[in-house]
């Protein structure tokens, strides 16, 4: 198994604010930088309303750190690659020893 930690990315927590209203704004505050290696593995295209979205696909590989440790992506967070989001679906150990995580996520998703 080769990894190739070529891509910087950005590791995203969503914050929602009481927006006075009885609602809230979503934003997004950095947790720190990550190097992964992004294999894009699947794509569609979908309707939303009246407009076509497309949807990618793809397994991130990261180093692996502890459940609970801030570096630990979980599947509420975001990748940000640049102008690219990355919404985290899924993580797993990716090998027997857990020196690398799997991160299941998917651009395009709103």
């Amino acid at each position: 198994m080769t990894v190739k930690l070529s891509r910087k990315l950005v590791l995203e927590e969503r914050v929602n604010t009481p927006d006075g209203k009885g609602g809230f704004v979503v934003s997004w505050v950095a947790l720190g930088t990550l190097w992964g290696d992004v294999d894009a593995r699947s794509g569609r295209e979908t309707l939303v309303g009246a407009r076509a979205v497309s949807r990618l696909r793809l397994r991130i590989v990261v180093r692996g750190a502890p459940q609970g440790s801030v570096r630990r992506p979980r599947p509420d967070q975001r990748f940000r690659d640049g102008a690219r989001v990355y919404a985290i679906l899924a993580v797993s150990e990716y090998d027997p020893g857990g020196r690398w995580l799997e991160c299941w996520a998917e651009e395009g998703k709103e």
